[in-house]
């Protein structure tokens, strides 16, 4: 489903988490990225145990440069993500936080 479809829905008054991911996913993938962080922010407001959210929440960060709310994305995403059992997205997010590590031992 395209944003402006799942905009349309938002427009009609639907909001919950699941259509926020999309919105989040859509804009994600279209490389705005200021958009889709502020609709993943909004899905962890409604599921804060969404851990696909948090971990797409904090690329979306990451990639305006916003390093400290990338990292403490992640670091909540991983708890969510323990606490549902979702290996898979505690593992991913606990590698972008390794290299996040690593990227700030860089000099310069």
């Amino acid at each position: 489903m395209s944003t402006q479809a799942l905009e349309n829905m938002l427009a009609k008054g639907m909001d919950n988490a699941l259509l926020r991911f999309g919105l989040g996913k859509g804009y994600l993938d279209n490389s705005q990225w200021a958009q889709a962080a502020e609709h993943l922010q909004r899905c962890v407001a409604f599921d804060p145990n969404y851990s696909a959210a948090w971990k797409l929440l904090g690329q979306a960060l990451h990639k305006q440069a916003l390093v400290e709310q990338a990292r403490q994305a992640w670091q909540q995403g991983i708890q969510a993500a323990q606490q549902k059992g979702d290996k898979q997205a505690e593992k991913e997010m606990t590698v972008f936080l390794k290299r996040l590590d690593k990227a700030a031992q860089q000099p310069g």
